[in-house]
């Protein structure tokens, strides 16, 4: 039987055997530790958040809590979840995520494809414009003066404009479109496909790993992002939720009175940012193992090229 397992671990996808040798058998001894090692880091600080989440005050305070809860308690996720505008600010930023998603794919995408054929004219210059934005802005007075003259202050499009497109991710879009392959395209419009048809039904469903990136990037950004809402949106029933449990967080660490002693507010204060990231994180988390192959292979395809 060892002999078996030997022969098969020594067998590789050519056909070939091959006997591993004593200094590879070590290194990947060595890479599995340190693996695990940064796996461990990795995993320790989100399981140490969720154990503060469902502890008591006292516990936290005395340092007691590490990744296992300590003097069990529910009551910082009921004060939150209770809260009628906590949900109605995660129905917000489901709809600005998804929303804002779809439209920056779609803008994107017509803005990558063009630029990654070499056949279109003054494409070059586009693209140094492009990039130019990298480096140089207006900055935030003047931003924000330009949505207030636009009107689009407490407005849906004044929180999706401002991330709407970005000049790093039209690069890796337009650099993953450069190595699809030419021949199909042409055959296509040899079938009577306009350019647009082409992108359409040819080139956008061969580029999933690049989109399903771009997808997880653009919705990890807007359901995080609580500075557009800081600055542009100031009604509370449009307010995301990273932005309403901001407010929750700095109005208990501020709103309790040193001199007075209260119990319920002590344990909302000492309990309420780790049950905001675990709130916060929860979502992205449940999703990111159904596209991570994806990611992997669009960053791979999309930002090397031979």
């Amino acid at each position: 039987m060892k002999a078996k397992n030997e022969l098969l671990s020594s067998y590789t996808s050519s056909g070939v055997k091959v006997r591993e040798s004593a200094g590879y058998i070590v290194f990947k001894f060595i890479n599995t530790v340190i693996m695990i090692l940064v796996c461990i880091a990795t995993l320790y600080p989100f399981l140490y958040l969720v154990a503060q989440s469902f502890s008591s005050e006292q516990a936290i305070m005395q340092g007691k809590v590490g990744i296992i809860p300590v003097e069990f308690n529910f009551s910082t996720y009921v004060s939150v979840l209770a809260k009628g505008d906590f949900l109605m600010s995660y129905k917000n930023t489901l709809i600005y995520s998804v929303l804002g998603t779809v439209l920056a794919i779609i803008l994107s995408s017509c803005i990558a494809y063009p630029l990654s054929r070499k056949n279109l004219k003054g494409g070059k210059v586009i693209l140094k414009l492009i990039i130019f934005t990298m480096y140089f802005g207006g900055g935030l007075i003047p931003n924000y003066i330009l949505m207030q003259r636009m009107h689009l202050i407490n407005k849906v499009a004044g929180f999706l404009i401002p991330s709407l497109l970005s000049t790093y991710y039209i690069i890796l879009m337009k650099s993953f479109f450069e190595g699809t392959p030419h021949e199909l395209e042409e055959a296509a419009e040899i079938d009577g496909l306009s350019p647009i048809g082409v992108f359409i039904r040819i080139v956008f469903p061969l580029s999933m790993p690049i989109i399903a990136t771009m997808i997880l990037f653009n919705a990890v950004g807007y359901w995080n992002n609580w500075y557009s809402a800081f600055l542009y949106l100031d009604k509370k029933e449009m307010w995301p939720v990273a932005y309403y449990l901001r407010t929750i967080i700095t109005g208990a660490s501020t709103s309790a009175d040193p001199g007075e002693v209260n119990a319920e507010k002590m344990q909302i204060a000492a309990n309420i940012k780790s049950c905001s990231m675990v709130l916060m994180a929860l979502p992205i988390i449940c999703v990111y193992p159904f596209i991570q192959k994806y990611y992997v292979q669009g960053m791979m395809l999309g930002g090397v090229k031979e």
